[in-house]
Parts: structure tokens; sequence; C-alpha cells
């Protein structure tokens, strides 16, 4: 079978959108690995947040082999978007005030600890106020979004403002607006969205920066390993068992 002449086109776009975030955000993702790492040595917890598909992206970071024990997802019931009916709820509940701040009341997360907050638009209500109210309480904010969103499009919170607005430090996917890297004659819609690519890639990216800061302050980075390879189950056992009060997807 011959090559797609699209598919080759999708991926150089991933390939050089993942290439100006490495050249163009490597102060933002240092200094967010440097706050995660302050976090984690301070005793702090560590939380992410994205509604829609942006929750991939912080999904991705939550329980995974490779991944940081004490990172938590900040669950919002509904805002997954694919895990409601119909799924275009999950949409509407991004715009619904007052939803973050109900959410973050009930969580966990106190004063001192760490919230990364991703949304492509960083438009909406619940991002926003998500932002607002976590550093109300003292938390610090780090925000993934396309900042390309704040400078061409409106909010829509009542504030007027973006999540790039409300964090204490913000990392640009570089995602256009519409999130689709291909147009073709005869495709009337704009395909290929490549956010989820790219904003992964910054969180691991920051994931790495804080394990490199963490070994360089002499502190054993609290990891994760697969459970499909021998030894994994126990390692990963120790690590929660050391860190239990800081991780919640466990009880």
């Amino acid at each position: 079978m011959s090559e797609s002449k699209l598919a080759g086109q999708f991926l150089d776009a991933a390939i050089g959108l993942l290439g100006r975030v490495r050249d163009e955000e490597a102060g933002n993702i240092a200094a967010a690995g440097a706050a995660i790492a302050d976090t984690v040595e301070a005793g702090g917890r560590l939380f992410a947040f994205g509604a829609g598909h942006s929750s991939l992206a912080a999904q991705d970071v939550v329980y995974r082999a490779g991944g940081l024990a004490l990172m938590n997802l900040m669950a919002v019931p509904g805002a997954l978007g694919v895990d409601v009916m119909p799924a275009t709820l999950g949409s509407a509940l991004e715009r619904v005030d007052g939803l973050a701040g109900a959410v973050l009341d009930s969580s966990p997360a106190k004063s001192g600890d760490l919230l990364v907050i991703i949304s492509l638009s960083g438009r909406n209500a619940l991002p926003v106020e998500m932002a607002l109210n976590a550093r109300a309480l003292g938390l610090k904010v780090i925000g993934v979004t396309s900042v390309a969103y704040a400078e061409e499009t409106r909010s829509r919170h009542s504030s007027g403002g973006f999540l790039r607005d409300h964090c204490d430090i913000v990392l640009d996917s570089k995602i256009a607006i519409g999130d689709a890297e291909l147009e073709v004659d005869g495709i009337e819609a704009p395909f290929a969205p490549a956010s989820t690519v790219v904003t992964s890639a910054l969180m691991q990216s920051m994931m790495a920066a804080a394990a490199e800061r963490l070994l360089e302050r002499g502190i054993e980075p609290p990891l994760l390993r697969s459970g499909n390879v021998d030894g994994g189950h126990e390692w990963n056992g120790r690590v929660m068992a050391r860190y239990a009060d800081r991780i919640f997807y466990r009880h």
C-alpha cells in the first residue's frame, strides 16, 4: 500500500509544533519543572485539570508508568465531555459559572499545593475560574494553553480574562485557533488536530524537568514503574505507601 500524503503532512506539522515548543517554551518548561519540584520538596500535593479533550493530557500524567506518583487528577463530573450523554453536555459544563469553585472547595487541595490547568482556548468559565479560585486558596497554578486564542477571541468568563491571565507560569502550545493542521480541497472542514500531541509533550517535558530539579537537590523523584515489568508492582507499592497522604486516586 502506498504512503498517505496527508498522514505525512500531519506528522510533519506535529513535529514542527514540537520543535517550536522545545525552542520557544524552554524557559517556561524549566520554570514549571522547578515549581513542581519545589512543591514535592515542601511536602505539597500535585493536581492536574483539563476539560473536554484537554483532560487527555491531564490524565496522561496521573497514575502512569514513568510518572510522578504525587500527580492527582482534579476531576469535575461531566467535564471530560465523552463521559456524559449527550457529549455536548461536557462542552456546556465548561461555561457554567461556579462549578470550579464547588469542585475546589470539596477537593483535598490546599495552600502550598500546585495545580496544572490545561485548556486549549483558555476562554471558558471553568478553567478561568479554576485558576482564579486555586490561586485564592494559595495554590501555585501552571497553565497550559494556546496564547493565540487569548489574542484573537473573546473570553467567556465574566471577568473578561483568559486562563493565561490567572496563572503563575504559562506554557504556550502554539496551536492555531481551530486546532486543525490540515486543509484540503474537496474536504469542507479543516481536520487533523495536534493539540493532544503537543500538550501531552509539554506535560511530560515539565515532569522531566521536575525530576531533574529534584535529582539536583538530592531528592529521589517519587516515580512509578510499569506494572508490566518484573518488580513493578512491588516498587509502586513502596512509593504509594511512602506518599500515601499525598496520593488521592487510590482511596
